[in-house]
C-alpha cells in the first residue's frame, strides 16, 4: 500500500508542474520580488513621456507609482512601443501593462483587462487647409497612424476606399512625420494633438473628426486570476477616492467619463 501510495505521488508530480499560471498567487510573487514590472510607452505624452530632464511623467506613469505604492512594492518600469506591449506581457518580461492599453475585441482574445481606468479618443487631424468633415474624405489620401495602435485599428475598420495607411514603429516617428510634412494626416489623440500643434504654429494643425473612442485598462496575462482580482479592486478603490482621475485631471486637463467612473461602485 505504500509502495503504491508512492507511485501514485510520483506520478501526479509532472501535472504539479505544469499547473497554469492561474493557480499560482501571482501578488504573492510580486510582493515576494519586492517589484512590480510595469510596461510603458514614454512616446506617448501626455499618457507617457520624459521631461526636460528626461525623467519619467505621464499620467500612466503616475498611475503605475500608485499601483506600486499601494502594493507595497518598488515599481520597475519596463519601456516598450505599442506594437510590442503585448508580447512583453505574455512573454512575462513584464506583471502588467499600464501604457494607453485600449480594451478591444481583438486584445481580449490573447491578454485580459482591468475594469477600465481610463479613456482613450482617437481623432484625425490635418492641417487648417486640408478639408476634412467625415471618413469619405480620406478616399485617396495617406494618413499616418503608429502600428498596433487603436488609431491603426480604427482607421483600418473604417474601411475607406483608396485610403493609404502609413504605418510608423512608434508615435515620436509618426508625430515627427506629421509636424515635418511627411504625412499630412494622422489618427492620435486630442492631448497629442494639441502638443504638436503647439510646437507647429505655421502647420496649423487642428483636429477634424473622430474615429473611436476606447476604454483604458491594465493589461494583464490570461487567466491571472489573482493578480485580475487584486487589480480590479485597487481600480476601483482609486476611482472611489479620487485619485485616478485627479492624475487624469492633472496631464489631461478633462475628468473621466462618467461610464469610467461608474466601475468605483
Amino acid at each position: 500500500m505504500k509502495r503504491r501510495t508512492l507511485i501514485m505521488a510520483g506520478l501526479a508530480m509532472p501535472f504539479l508542474n505544469v499547473l497554469p499560471a492561474a493557480a499560482q498567487d501571482s501578488v504573492s510573487a510580486i510582493k515576494s520580488a519586492g517589484k512590480i514590472r510595469v510596461a510603458l510607452e514614454f512616446g506617448r505624452p501626455p499618457w507617457g513621456y520624459k521631461d526636460q530632464d528626461l525623467k519619467p511623467t505621464g499620467s500612466d506613469y503616475e498611475t503605475a507609482v500608485l499601483l506600486a505604492h499601494d502594493m507595497g512594492v518598488d515599481l520597475e518600469i519596463v519601456e516598450v512601443t505599442g506594437p510590442n506591449r503585448a508580447p512583453f506581457l505574455i512573454s512575462k518580461k513584464a506583471d502588467v501593462v499600464i501604457s494607453t492599453f485600449s480594451i478591444t475585441p481583438e486584445r481580449q482574445k490573447v491578454v485580459d483587462f482591468s475594469v477600465p481606468y481610463a479613456a482613450a479618443v482617437q481623432y484625425i487631424a490635418a492641417p487648417k487647409s486640408i478639408k476634412l468633415g467625415d471618413p469619405k474624405d480620406l478616399e485617396g489620401k495617406r494618413v499616418g497612424v503608429t502600428r498596433g495602435t487603436t488609431g491603426d485599428s480604427a482607421l483600418t475598420k473604417l474601411g475607406v476606399p483608396g485610403v493609404e495607411i502609413v504605418r510608423f514603429d512608434d508615435e515620436s516617428t509618426n508625430m515627427t512625420a506629421f509636424a515635418s510634412g511627411q504625412v499630412d494626416i494622422v489618427a492620435q489623440e486630442p492631448a497629442v494633438i494639441a502638443q504638436v500643434a503647439k510646437q507647429n504654429p505655421a502647420r496649423q494643425i487642428e483636429p477634424k473628426f473622430t474615429i473611436a473612442e476606447f476604454d483604458v485598462g491594465v493589461g494583464m496575462r490570461k487567466d491571472d486570476k489573482p493578480l485580475e482580482e487584486f487589480v480590479n479592486g485597487w481600480v476601483r478603490t482609486n476611482l472611489a477616492n479620487g485619485r485616478l482621475e485627479e492624475i487624469f485631471k492633472k496631464f489631461h486637463g478633462i475628468g473621466l467619463p462618467a461610464r469610467i467612473l461608474s466601475a468605483k461602485s
